[in-house]
């Protein structure tokens, strides 16, 4: 009989001792605050860093759980749970990032200064008499994103990193989604960090000047003109100093590249667990994958999901379980049983069955066209064959772009359906849409969306891709067919009323759409505000028709990661 691995990993033994405001001096001498919290009495254990900017006094979770509320601020709880670690013999010390909190110094947002002060840190931790020496990382979302770029700079101390949501490309994951920028995400995130206003940071990368002429050209476009929030972020740059530099620099460079971890996943060298939800499109999702992809010292992947949905779920604080099986493997010596596993474990949804796998994109993966037809019909092609023509002649259908529809309205567009389905169908891998295409104007911005809708006609978000028509330029040398690559170094305006290609990349999913349901693709000019209360987008200001060209040698399809049962 198979132990369960619960029974093997460690069982709470201690109280909590904590040791409040202490003061660590970085290498140049700016001091962050720290809290930490061990176990009471004498020893000394593996301990667990979680860094911040939203402050270390909030970072802790209550016995009895409230449901989340934006009004109380109490769903940024992402450090770890202290309780449960300490009890089980580690120590977790929370840190302010410097320039919040109690921190000293000013805010870096995951640049350099920041990494090389959790390379400090982890090396001050390393010394303290109640550490054995052994250190990791414990945390989501931003507490995950540093995890990766604090372990590329080789803590000597650092033993293992558990990044648990977390984006690794700062400019394609965060803050512009295919060239559209995220706008809804920061116009309320900046609110809930301990960061006072400051000089925005994209004066370390552009000079005075620079920077006025962006700002001036900026507030004569239509997308500010028509937007007073954004206006006044660019008017006021401490106000949201950020936002300001996300507007002032809209393409991929060195602003983003500095923290972005995926230019140097080469240089971790200590293992990495790395976990994500399939809902977690809009951020982190990518990240997991491309941390795997990079990373090439001991990994596991696990993508699940957190709990606004129903079923074999679980949320952040009902993981700790699993992030504590790994590090008493690495940070304790203990054999729990998880590299015994394959590396690979995935939530396949739509049967909500746990799987495990070996390697990402699938070995069996059958890449399988669903083209794009003028009756809003998906056709399969048969047999998965890439080599098939998608038929002769050409046709095509037209949506009209309305960038002033009310709050509540659907956004114009095209819809494209398979038929009920007479037997499942699973979809596991990277998704990408291919569209052939005409505009009126010279740029526009596409948003696409795949659903599983139920025979009762109910429908779930599966996936969602994005791309500004005008950064339609692909990198041949990083681009799959079923993964376009676009740098986002340039804004190419679009010949109009000429044909264009656009490669759009969907995130990853694994769905089973059961029998009778169909996949439904949805082609958009912009956000649907009452889908995207947060993750809606600076989409097309200006009345547009897109025309979306069907059939014919290079027919707009769906290339799909097919499954075969």
């Amino acid at each position: 009989m198979d132990v369960d691995w619960h029974c093997l990993i460690s069982q709470p033994e201690h109280g909590v001792a904590a040791d409040k405001d202490v003061r660590v001096v970085m290498r140049d001498g700016v001091e962050l605050a720290v809290d930490v919290f061990r176990p009471d009495g004498d020893g000394r254990y593996p301990a667990l860093l979680s860094y911040s900017p939203y402050g270390k006094d909030v970072q802790r979770v209550l016995d009895k759980q409230r449901p989340h509320s934006s009004r109380t601020g109490n769903g940024g709880q992402e450090a770890g749970d202290t309780g449960y670690f300490v009890s089980r013999g580690y120590v977790h010390v929370i840190a302010d990032v410097r320039g919040s909190g109690d921190s000293g110094g000013s805010y870096d947002f995951q640049g350099r200064r920041e990494q090389l002060d959790g390379y400090d840190l982890i090396e001050w931790i390393a010394e303290q008499p109640w550490c054995d020496g052994n250190v990791g990382m414990l945390g989501m979302s931003y507490f995950g994103v540093v995890q990766n770029l604090v372990a590329a700079t080789r803590p000597p101390h650092l033993k293992a990193i558990a990044p648990y949501e977390a984006y690794t490309d700062r400019y394609r994951h965060s803050v512009y989604h295919g060239g559209i920028f995220d706008e809804g995400f920061f116009h309320q995130w900046f609110e809930h960090l301990s960061v006072p206003p400051q000089r925005p940071l994209i004066y370390d990368f552009l000079d005075e000047k620079e920077v006025d002429r962006r700002r001036a050209a900026l507030l004569a476009e239509p997308e500010i003109v028509d937007s007073p929030y954004l206006h006044i972020q660019l008017k006021y740059e401490t106000k949201n100093p950020l936002m300001f530099d996300f507007l002032v620099e809209p393409h991929d460079g060195p602003y983003y590249w500095e923290r972005s971890s995926n230019r140097v996943l080469d240089r971790i060298e200590v293992p990495a667990l790395l976990m994500a939800r399939w809902s977690g499109w809009p951020i982190h999702l990518a990240g997991a994958f491309e941390a795997w992809r990079g990373i090439t010292a001991p990994k596991k992947m696990i993508i699940m999901e957190t709990e606004w949905i129903t079923g074999p779920m679980r949320p952040w604080r009902d993981h700790q379980d699993i992030i504590l099986r790994w590090y008493d493997h690495w940070l304790k010596g203990n054999d729990t049983g998880m590299l015994d596993e394959p590396p690979i474990t995935l939530l396949v949804k739509g049967t909500d069955e746990w799987r495990h796998e070996h390697e990402w994109p699938l070995a069996r993966t059958v890449w399988t066209r669903f083209h794009l037809l003028p009756d809003g019909s998906l056709d399969r092609e048969p047999d998965g064959s890439l080599d098939r023509e998608p038929g002769t002649g050409e046709a095509s259908l037209d949506f009209e772009n309305d960038p002033w529809i009310r709050p509540g309205d659907t956004s114009p567009g095209l819809d494209f359906a398979t038929p009920p389905l007479e037997s499942p169908l699973e979809v596991t891998g990277p998704i990408a849409l291919h569209l052939r295409a005409e505009l009126d104007q010279p740029d526009a911005t596409w948003i696409v969306t795949l659903r599983d809708v139920a025979p009762d006609g109910s429908s779930t978000v599966v996936t969602k891709g994005w791309l500004r028509a005008s950064h339609r330029a692909l990198d041949p040398e990083r681009s799959e067919p079923y993964k376009p690559y676009h740098p986002h170094d340039r804004t190419v305006p679009v010949p109009v009323g000429e044909p264009q290609d656009y490669a759009i990349e969907l995130r990853e999913t694994s769905m089973v759409f059961r029998a009778g349901h169909r996949l439904l693709l949805q082609v958009r000019g912009q956000d649907t505000q009452t889908e995207e209360p947060v993750w809606y987008h600076t989409c097309n200001p200006v009345p547009t028709t897109h025309r979306l060209l069907l059939g014919g040698d290079a027919g707009s399809h769906l290339l799909l990661p097919v499954i075969e049962s």
